[in-house]
Order: structure tokens, then sequence, then C-alpha cells
């Protein structure tokens, strides 16, 4: 049995979302329940507090992981491309 090729297309890319957005929100949870932790642990309620962390955690995680996010982002359009292409030359 063949799949289809706008199934396997959209299975691949939300297959991609989840290793994309994966480690920053795993970074984002973690920081979030540490900073919450630490707030009620020490009964300051201070917003800026909790925003502060998880944005410098999320710029660390980007600079580290982004080049490794862009290259997956690449590899997946340039296939999806060239599917494109392919069933372009089968097509009668």
């Amino acid at each position: 049995m063949e799949t289809d090729p706008a199934a396997l297309a959209v299975r691949e890319a939300l297959f991609l979302t989840l290793q994309l957005a994966g480690p920053p929100l795993l970074v984002m949870l973690a920081i979030g329940l540490v900073v919450s932790l630490l707030q009620a642990l020490t009964q300051i309620q201070e917003a800026t507090l909790a925003f502060l962390p998880k944005i410098v955690a999320l710029a660390v995680v980007l600079m580290v992981l982004g080049p490794s996010m862009v290259g997956n982002l690449r590899g997946y359009a340039g296939q999806l491309f060239d599917r494109i292409v392919t069933a372009g030359r089968l097509a009668p």
C-alpha cells in the first residue's frame, strides 16, 4: 500500500515541528518551573522575575541550537522540492 505524498509531507512537517519546537519549549518549561518554585518559596510575586530568565534561556538555546534547526528546515525544504520536481516529471 502506497501512502499519499501530501499525507507523508504533512506527517514529516509535524515531526519536524516537534523536533524544532521541543527543546526551546522544554527549556522554557523548566526555567518557568524553577522560577515559580523560587517565587513561592520567597513570596516574591514580581512578573518580570519570571519573564527575564525565560527570555535569556530562550536566547541561549536558540544561539546553540539555531544552526542545526536551520539545517533541519533546509533539508526538509530540499526534500519537499525534490519530491515536487520528481512528481512533475512522472505526471503524464
